[in-house]
This record gives C-alpha cells, structure tokens and sequence, in this order.
C-alpha cells in the first residue's frame, strides 16, 4: 500500500479513474483541488485558497508566472497542513497548469513526482499563428506565449516522469524533458461510448432523428475557430442545398471566449457565424441543443451520418475518441494533433482545415452514399479500442505510479 497525493486545480480533472483505481486496490489517497474541485469519496481532500489577486500593471509576460505562483502558495499552505495531520506521499500525481505544484518538493523533498504534460505553449506549430484569419504574426503575442511557458516548464523541471496523452502533445515540449516523458492517454470508456442501434435524438422542436436521416454531428464545448467552428459553418450552406433532407446537430455552447480567445466584435463565434451565413442556411435542419448529458451524446454519434472534428494544432478532445468509439465515420482536419488518432482513408477522412469547399463535398458524399464510407467507423472502434481504451490508460497511469514507488 502507497500513499498519493493526487494535485489538480479542478480536481478530479484528468484523474477521477487514476484515483478510483488507486482506492480500489488499497492506497491511500489524499488530493489538493482549488474552488472548482470537488472532493470525492475516500479521498482525503484539501482546497487551497488565497486573497490575493494578480497585481495590478505588473509586467505584462509576467502576468501568468505571477499567477500561477499566488496559486502554487496557497497549495503550498494546504500541503503543510496535510503533513501536519500525518500524510506523506510516495508520489505525487499533478497537473502543473495553474501552479500548485510549484513548492511541493520543498514539503515532502523525497517524494516522486509524476505531471500531467497537457501542452506547452509555442508561437509556431501549434494553435498560435495557424488560423491567419483572426490576425496576423505578431512579435509580442509570441513572447507573452512563450513566457506562459516559465512556471510549468519549472514544475517539469522537478518532476521524475511526465505523461503525455498524445505523441502530438509530446511534440511541445524541448529536448531536454523527453526523456522525462511517457506517452499515455487517460482513454475513455468504451463499454458505454459504443453505438446503439435503436438509439434517437430528440431536437428542441420535438422531433426525433434516427439513422434513417442523414445527420452530421459536430461537437465542441465552446463553439469557436481554434475547434473549426468557422469552416464547418462555412460548409454548410452547400450542403445542405444538395442534400435536402439532411440534418445537422451541434452540440455545445456559444460564448464569448473559448481556448482560442474571444471573437473580433465582442460577440459570441455562433452569433458571428449566424451573421455570416445564416441567410444561407434552412434553420428548420440546423439544431444547436446546447450542453446535453453524455448520454444524449452517445446517441447523437449513434445515429451519426458523419461527425465532423476539426481542430487547429492543440489538445486531442474525448469527444472525437468517443465518436470514434461509436463508429462514426469521422471527417476530420488533416493536423498533428488528429493524425494521431485517424489515419486518413482507414479511420476516417482526412482534410485540408481550410478548405471549406472539400469538407462541402466530403459531407455530400457521406450523406448520399454512405456505403463508401462504411468500413471506417468499424476501424475507428477498432483503433479506440487499441489505443484509447480508459481501463489500459488507467493501467498505464498505475504502473508508472508503481515504478517510482519501487524505486
């Protein structure tokens, strides 16, 4: 039995199965979380707090570095007490995004440290500087992003092994930490995410779809261009004029800020796009239900004609494993990040992000022929099976967790 400390500021994040696992099997398991964590049961749990906020006109790349240090001190506080009540880890398993695991050595010097390596930051071959649309190269935007870099980069620095879900992700990190890197999706989990025949999806109008209606799926949390929230709607207009009784679900929320930062009028990506090509498209077949229960999700993808994942260069999302996982046929954007995932022609097809005439077409062809298209969602099922399976994720996590206990 082995004592972990699990540290993510939104607590259980990427780990709720890692700590499961960990309990199950005898652990004890103790967690440090900010004021979006949630404890969970066994888990002896800590939340970190400060009031103190970012200081006013500080050096502005300095910004994020002096944030994430106001939080690494507050979990600083909470891991103190925790040794003070009588826990101390063999390992400790965190994410570094926010800073709390700056200090922790400087509590427990000889526990080993394992970090979740999400992405680093970069000005060039990731999500910065690949979309010239919403603006052009620009020398002191590509400073603040590396400098975003500074106190992560510091955590890794102290960490005994980094995991990282995605070769893609891997990629962003400097030479000097590969070594320290393991290649482990945290998966998801496929007995649920799998496709249910008789499955329907009831529209905010009442109807119900099945997978007699050609229905292409498209899913982001927040609608915006860094998940190619532009180019589909873009495509759409062609579309459906060819393919009139088609229907299109989109599934998620429109806000005014995502991953890739708010849109140039102040107003939210779906209000922007709407304006551009809404006079363009019948609203009667175009439905954004929103957030729905992961359920609902499964069953959109079941009854899925064609799910459509496009994304700049940045972090793989669950949902396209999922769609995978239900034998969508996935049309996808021909980058790093998916060609870990879909090899084009085999898993799912594969094309150029900004070619909105090619996904058009694509999506005409999916919807008036699907035959063509049939083997690719067995081989996606397939290749989530291999490759994105959450009990061998977890089975991963555990065993490196294992190693540095031994060591």
């Amino acid at each position: 039995m082995a004592n972990i400390l699990i540290v993510h500021q939104n607590f259980p994040g990427q780990f709720p199965h890692i700590t499961d696992a960990l309990l199950k099997r005898g652990d004890k398991v103790a967690a440090i979380g900010g004021a979006t964590a949630r404890p969970r049961p066994g888990v002896d749990f800590r939340r970190w707090s400060s009031q103190r906020g970012t200081t006013k006109q500080i050096f502005d790349p300095a910004t994020r570095s002096e944030a994430d240090m106001i939080r690494g001190t507050a979990a600083l506080d909470a891991a103190v007490q925790l040794k003070r009540d009588g826990f101390n880890p063999d390992v400790i398993v965190g994410h570094p995004g926010w800073g709390e695991t700056l200090f922790l050595k400087e509590v427990w010097p000889e526990a080993r440290i394992i970090l979740f390596g999400e992405m680093l930051y970069r000005s060039h071959g990731g999500d910065l500087n690949f979309d010239p649309e919403f603006g052009e190269e620009n020398l002191g935007r590509n400073v603040r992003a590396h400098a975003k870099n500074a106190t992560q980069v510091l955590a890794f620095a102290y960490a005994d092994r980094i995991v990282c879900p995605t070769p893609f992700q891997a990629s962003s990190f400097p030479p000097s930490l590969q070594p320290l890197i393991r290649i482990n999706h945290e998966g998801v989990d496929i007995s649920h995410a799998r496709r249910r025949p008789e499955a329907t999806l009831a529209l905010p109008d009442g109807r119900k779809l099945d997978r007699h209606t050609p229905v292409i799926t498209f899913v982001n949390r927040t609608f915006e261009p860094l998940r190619g929230f532009h180019i589909f709607m873009r495509a759409l207009p062609a579309f459906l004029k060819a393919c009139p009784s088609a229907e299109v679900v989109l599934i998620g929320q429109a806000a005014l800020s995502g991953y890739g930062g708010q849109s140039p009028n102040g107003k939210d990506w779906k209000s922007l796009l709407l304006e551009e090509v809404g006079e363009r498209l019948d609203m009667t077949r175009v439905h954004f239900v929103g957030k729905v229960a992961h359920s609902t999700l499964i069953d959109a993808f079941s009854i899925s004609r064609a799910h459509v994942y496009y994304t700049y260069p940045f972090v793989l999302s669950w949902s396209l494993v999922e769609a995978m996982a239900a034998e969508c046929v996935i049309v996808a954007s021909d980058v790093a990040p998916v060609q870990d995932a879909i090899t084009n022609g085999a898993e799912g097809v594969l094309l150029p992000f900004f070619d909105v005439d090619a996904l058009s077409e694509t999506l005409i062809r999916a919807a008036h022929e699907p035959e063509l298209f049939s083997s690719m969602g067995a081989a996606a099922r397939q290749r989530a099976l291999r490759d994105y399976d959450q009990a061998r994720g977890t089975a991963g996590w555990l065993a490196l967790i294992d190693e540095l206990v031994a060591a």
